[in-house]
């Protein structure tokens, strides 16, 4: 079977509510291959790709930890079976050169190899099967930069620029928050908050504000 090298090129939401479809693309080639994720990994996978230090070690980093603590490195994540509409994966990895394949989620697997910045492949058989071709308008709604955010829950108040109420809580949805009533500081309190808060989704979009702002 032949391999094939894979990038995540995005993430987007998902049709039914708390998942997410994320993207990867096969490196040398136009095929896409979709996997719904649930909202946690998906929210470990975006945080680790926008550069978001978490307040405490999520459990991806965790692992990672453990790993880098025992000498064990992920060399690769692959994908290697599709059943009954569920994505296998494994994780190729090394202990004082012995090499173990170890079974895993997909979801979790990727949230790994982000962090280990490992490869990600499939098989040629997988790619023929559950690859698809995403037509321009499609490519659009996956735009790296916008659909690595997940719907997330703003504060009423907070978008008042009430900074000292509780990051998501009595909270409406909203995928696009309004930051123009806020000041440098306070958005730079605000990214502070979201991230001893852990909502890291709400802290990119702070972060992108502050970056759009300070250019």
């Amino acid at each position: 079977m032949g391999r094939v090298k894979l990038t995540i090129s995005g993430l987007s939401t998902g049709q039914s509510s708390g998942s997410y479809t994320l993207i990867l693309s096969e490196e040398q080639g136009k095929r896409k291959l979709p996997i719904v994720i649930g909202s946690f990994e998906a929210q470990a996978i975006a945080i680790e790709i926008e550069k978001i230090a978490p307040f405490r070690p999520m459990t991806h980093d965790l692992f990672v930890n453990f790993c880098k603590a025992f000498d064990i490195i992920v060399h690769e994540v692959v994908i290697f079976n599709l059943h009954e509409g569920v994505f296998h994966a494994k994780l190729i990895c090394e202990q004082l050169g012995e090499i173990r394949e170890i079974d895993a989620r997909t979801s979790d697997a990727i949230a790994i190899a982000v962090r280990f910045k490992c490869p990600i492949f499939t098989f040629s058989e997988i790619m023929d099967i559950a690859g698809i071709d995403l037509n321009e308008d499609e490519e659009e709604d996956i735009d790296e930069e916008e659909d690595i955010d997940e719907e997330i829950d703003i504060d009423e108040l907070m978008l008042e620029a009430e900074i000292d109420i509780e990051v998501g809580a009595n909270s409406k949805k909203s995928n696009s928050p309004n930051f123009s009533k806020f000041s440098l500081q306070q958005l730079t309190e605000l990214l502070e908050k979201a991230i001893e808060q852990e909502e890291y989704s709400f802290a990119v979009q702070i972060r992108d504000e502050i970056n759009k702002r300070t250019k």
